[in-house]
């Protein structure tokens, strides 16, 4: 099931490669929609209690607070400026086997290829690469052809909070790439049996990368979506489709306990109008 945003707005920023999708602005709709249905409750209430008393009007909009509380808490079917296909995840995952986890015996980073290469052959390194999609305003070091970013702002999707990044020894690590589905993950669920081609591009897919927010990040580490999922609820639909998405590309697996859970997170983001 497609779910298609209502009202969407162009892009910000242009740049270099994908930058996102449209934004979109139907979670702000359907805040407006709330308060004015809340305000006609209210207005009833107020009715009410003139008509039978105080006591009854006030159980009544205890009642209302305790309803629109638990919708708060509800999983955010997506987030807004998204669309994830929900069916197509679920096709996907269906195709993914499912086994145990195997030891981490013989991981390391290198067994992924040079950090940042440059895959693609545009003359930029893959960090720098995803540094001028996810960013907004950036710019470069001077002398670099547009390739090192030398500052930009992030609208991290793990947290939701906005990120001034500046290129420096003590502030790049504000702003990191992560694997989408972390590189020690991947090793110990197929990964080993790929040739060294095949996990250079699964650590340089812009698929599985993404700029985000630097101790969020390390707090993930090499957890899967049974022991980890990000923050920002609105972002989990995206997150789990993608991590299924590499999963299926690059023939890997998932443990049942990472399936049950990226099983329930795109159950949750079917969206009714």
């Amino acid at each position: 099931m497609w779910l298609a945003p209502r009202t969407c707005l162009p892009a910000a920023g242009g740049g270099r490669g994908y930058r996102g999708t449209a934004r979109c602005n139907r979670r702000t709709v359907q805040i407006i929609r709330s308060a004015a249905q809340t305000l006609t409750v209210l207005a009833s209430l107020l009715l009410a209690g003139s008509l039978v008393s105080c006591d009854a009007a006030a159980d009544a909009l205890e009642v209302l607070e305790s309803a629109q509380g638990s919708a708060a808490e509800a999983p955010a079917p997506a987030d807004p400026s998204l669309a994830v296909d929900v069916a197509h995840a679920l096709e996907q995952l269906q195709g993914i086997p499912v086994k145990g986890r195997a030891p981490k015996t013989g991981y390391s980073r290198d067994e992924f290829g040079p950090v940042w290469a440059d895959v693609d052959r545009n003359g930029c390194d893959t960090r720098n690469d995803i540094l001028a999609r996810d960013l907004t305003n950036e710019t470069f070091k001077p002398g670099t052809n547009n390739c090192v970013v030398a500052a930009g702002t992030l609208a991290d999707r793990y947290t939701g909070a906005t990120i001034n990044f500046a290129r420096g020894q003590d502030t790049s690590s504000d702003v990191q790439i992560d694997h989408i589905v972390p590189l020690s993950d991947a090793w110990q669920k197929g990964a080993q049996q790929l040739n060294a081609d095949q996990r250079k591009d699964l650590a340089n897919d812009p698929l599985n990368l993404m700029a985000a927010d630097g101790p969020t990040n390390g707090a993930k580490g090499d957890k899967d979506a049974a022991t980890w999922l990000p923050p920002n609820r609105a972002f989990r639909c995206e997150y789990v489709a993608r991590q299924t998405a590499v999963k299926a590309t690059y023939k890997l697996w998932v443990t049942q306990a990472e399936r049950d859970a990226i099983v329930s997170i795109l159950e949750g983001c079917r969206y009714i109008p």
